[in-house]
């Protein structure tokens, strides 16, 4: 499990961060808050990362409990609503819970969804621990300090039957080789520093762990891992993408679906993991 190189962050540092720029508040360039912005930002999402309906399964949760742990702007919030289930979110930011409820009401979700804005680690002051059939966090405790802790009170909010979903930055992966390259630094001593900083669109995240398929296995130690997995390779050309084109970078123009798939799995920067109570 990686060492405690982030503890001693405030958890208002994280807020600010994520107050500031929302994740994905850019993933389209309509009015924020109106359906046709969050239809683009969904699309976007998922045509750039295709693994996460099929990692989710959003149909398999109709007309059960789903505990969301970092909902951002709620796009996985209102999939999982939209295809039957009943979600409890929890997001750090304010400003991110404030685009995921306009969110829920311009779909007509608000029965199927409640929001609330806290510290993750903190679980049980927020939302009373009680039983739900999916715990689902994508891309999310690894920017907590201490994301043992959320890690430990998931326990709480699960049945025997229920799953924990999560992903998490993989320690090494073709992101971590690209920016290395970016910044000009070949350190392995320094992963920590060049992953935290360069992890998102906007420089300087305070926290971002990553795991290895070992050190993932110890943070959910207690737990039954079903599963651990890569994927996620970004091979959009940069420019274009934040144009809202998609054109293939040119390193990655002839590469066929296939082998791109196999890389993956090598390579993926998204350590996607199931598990249960054992």
């Amino acid at each position: 499990m990686p060492g405690p190189i982030f503890a001693d962050v405030p958890i208002e540092r994280v807020r600010a961060f994520w107050n500031e720029r929302p994740c994905n508040v850019r993933h389209s360039p309509k009015p924020v808050g109106s359906r046709e912005y969050f239809e683009e930002v969904e699309h976007r999402r998922y045509f750039v990362e295709p693994h996460i309906p099929g990692f989710a399964e959003f149909p398999r949760w109709a007309g059960r409990r789903v505990l969301e742990i970092g909902c951002g702007i709620g796009t996985e919030t209102i999939a999982f609503a939209r295809a039957g289930a009943y979600v409890t979110a929890l997001e750090l930011s304010d400003a991110s819970a404030e685009v995921a409820r306009k969110r829920a009401e311009v779909y007509a979700l608000q029965d199927r969804i409640t929001i609330h804005i806290g510290n993750a680690e903190a679980l049980p002051q927020i939302v009373p621990p009680t039983a739900f059939d999916l715990v689902y966090a994508f891309g999310v405790i690894h920017h907590s300090p201490h994301p043992e802790r959320i890690v430990a009170h998931v326990r709480q909010y699960m049945h025997a039957a229920s799953e924990f979903r999560l992903m998490v930055y993989a320690r090494v992966s073709y992101k971590l080789f690209w920016i290395m390259k970016e910044v000009g630094v070949w350190d392995m001593g320094r992963i920590d520093e060049l992953i935290a900083r360069n992890s998102e669109a906007q420089t300087g995240c305070p926290v971002t762990y990553s795991y290895s398929d070992e050190s993932v296995r110890e943070l959910l130690s207690g737990f039954a891992v079903r599963e651990v997995r890569k994927a996620h390779i970004f091979t959009w050309d940069i420019d274009a993408y934040r144009r809202y084109e998609y054109r293939k970078a040119p390193e990655w123009a002839g590469v066929p679906d296939e082998e791109l798939a196999r890389l993956e799995r090598e390579l993926g920067w998204h350590l996607l993991v199931r598990a249960t109570l054992a």
